[in-house]
């Protein structure tokens, strides 16, 4: 079996006397795409933000490909390969979105504090760029202000800064939350494509059953910040506590 390249340990964080997270244990491993789901309050996005770095944990472990992470900022998390999705909406909202990922590719190389020069002098990243554009479509916008798009294509810019960082592990929480119809499908098809990469790890937290069904190879479901199923999708969604409990008596997910 793949080497897990992320892990929690007992992972715990407490406000006050509420435990939002509770010892969870999880491994997760290239190629594989694994789907968070529970109800309003079980710990879903709390679980991220303490994978990502954007929460302290009370108690336990994170650890990425055998180091622990789990003092490490946001920000070294993210240069030790954790990408976290949806949390990046124009980081230069009056650039164009060619430009705002042509920074990104320019961070992500360590051409961070020449961030003004010529995009001549950059002609690789420049390359590197117009293929993540390109990868999401997003060619026909390219020279408009990030701030000046529809909220689909903002979430399709999102993914290509993310992918401009080259993360080993995407992190997408309901990555198609308040997206129209005409727009879910491009960003759950990115998605997939990403998931098609076997040298890459996806956590999703998703509501909606229909991308659980469409992307899981795995599903996580989280109750009071406990784990309480863990297993292939037809496994854990025959599963008649989660049904009844946590997915609803049709199997539609609590939002």
């Amino acid at each position: 079996m793949t080497q897990p390249s992320l892990v929690t340990k007992d992972l715990t964080i407490r406000f006050g006397g509420h435990v939002a997270v509770n010892q969870v244990n999880c491994e997760f491993r290239p190629g594989e795409l694994t789907v968070i789901v529970g109800p309003n309050g079980a710990g879903k996005t709390t679980f991220f933000n303490l994978i990502s770095g954007q929460l302290a944990a009370s108690s336990g472990k994170v650890v990425k490909d055998g180091v622990e992470i789990t003092k490490m900022s946001p920000s070294t998390r993210a240069r030790h390969g954790i990408g976290r999705a949806f949390q990046l909406t124009n980081l230069f909202p009056q650039l164009s979105v060619l430009e705002n990922i042509r920074l990104a590719v320019q961070a992500h190389s360590g051409d961070g504090w020449r961030l003004f020069k010529p995009v001549s002098s950059y002609k690789e990243l420049a390359a590197k760029a117009e293929r993540y554009l390109e990868a999401t479509k997003l060619t026909d916008v390219a020279l408009l202000p990030a701030s000046a798009l529809p909220h689909g294509d903002q979430r399709k810019l999102e993914v290509a800064l993310l992918m401009a960082m080259e993360p080993d592990i995407y992190m997408f929480d309901e990555p198609t939350a308040g997206m129209s119809l005409d727009h879910t499908p491009d960003v759950l098809e990115l998605i997939a494509e990403i998931k098609h990469d076997k040298s890459k790890t996806v956590l999703l937290v998703e509501h909606k059953m229909d991308v659980v069904r469409a992307l899981a190879d795995r599903i996580i479901v989280l109750h009071n910040g406990e784990l309480l199923a863990d297993g292939a999708p037809d496994e854990v969604m025959s599963s008649q506590i989660v049904r009844d409990v946590y997915l609803g008596k049709s199997g539609e997910a609590a939002a």
